[in-house]
């Protein structure tokens, strides 16, 4: 269970947690379970369409009205860190910032399961995943499954766009914080397990019918097209017709999509 490897973990010196979490209309009893197994939890009730993004922005939020915490992290519920995760990413945040004088968000790096060695989420570079190797290394894009961030980025950033429900959220918060010359950096090694979503999305799976499609491309679930628009304009403006159109024919004709894909 997730908070339950949350509270085993091994924190730094004079350092102590609290922990909140988002329960967005869950039926499963999630929020009695958490009461009654982890009492010192602050549960946040939300209104059922909140999903990743939002979610985790009123978590965000929610904490801040508590107090102005030295660090922030975000912490997916199928992500499960290791004894000493929060301490690691805490130790190469100050090491990173006493060498290069700098501010960073330090990117926990998840891999797939227990027994392997195969990466999951973490970071990525337009070249693509970027595998943990025993030294910090800078990243363009950042998975949220297991973020550290500062009380100094939180300062400079704020909390995460208002303009995203579920996804893109955690990558728009890392362009950002490139923008304000705060680097993103992954952990040296993998520090949690979350196991990765395989397949190919709905909304451009060429063994699902169009009206499917269509519907997960507009879903917060799906690729939701109006905020890409968004996320899209606001980071690549120069590409932005290109991209849409591309999605747009991705979704509509993806046989033909992938098969010049390819070929290519």
């Amino acid at each position: 269970m997730c908070l339950d490897a949350l509270f085993k973990t091994s924190l730094p010196e004079n350092h102590s947690l609290e922990v909140i979490l988002v329960d967005d209309g869950s039926t499963d009893g999630t929020s009695k379970a958490v009461k009654k197994y982890f009492p010192k939890v602050h549960i946040i009730t939300g209104n059922g369409n909140l999903y990743w993004n939002q979610g985790m922005r009123l978590a965000w939020k929610s904490a801040y009205n508590i107090k102005d915490y030295d660090f922030y992290v975000w912490l997916n519920d199928d992500t499960f860190i290791e004894n000493d995760a929060i301490t690691h990413l805490v130790s190469s945040y100050e090491r990173f910032k006493k060498e290069n004088l700098s501010e960073a968000i330090i990117v926990g790096s998840c891999k797939n399961n227990e027994t392997s060695t195969r990466f999951s989420y973490g970071g990525h570079t337009d070249k693509g995943i970027v595998i943990p190797n025993g030294k910090l290394q800078n990243v363009k894009y950042m998975n949220g499954n297991f973020v550290l961030v500062s009380k100094t980025v939180f300062h400079i950033l704020g909390n995460l766009n208002k303009d995203y429900t579920h996804g893109m959220g955690d990558y728009d918060y890392g362009l950002r914080a490139l923008e304000e010359n705060i680097h993103v950096i992954i952990s040296e090694k993998y520090v949690a397990t979350c196991a990765i979503n395989k397949g190919i999305p709905t909304w451009c799976n060429p063994n699902k019918k169009l009206k499917q499609r269509w519907s997960h491309f507009n879903s917060p679930l799906g690729l939701n097209i109006k905020e890409y628009k968004i996320f899209r304009k606001r980071f690549w403006p120069k590409s932005y017709y290109k991209s849409i159109i591309k999605a747009y024919f991705k979704m509509l004709l993806p046989k033909i999509y992938y098969k010049l894909s390819l070929n290519k």
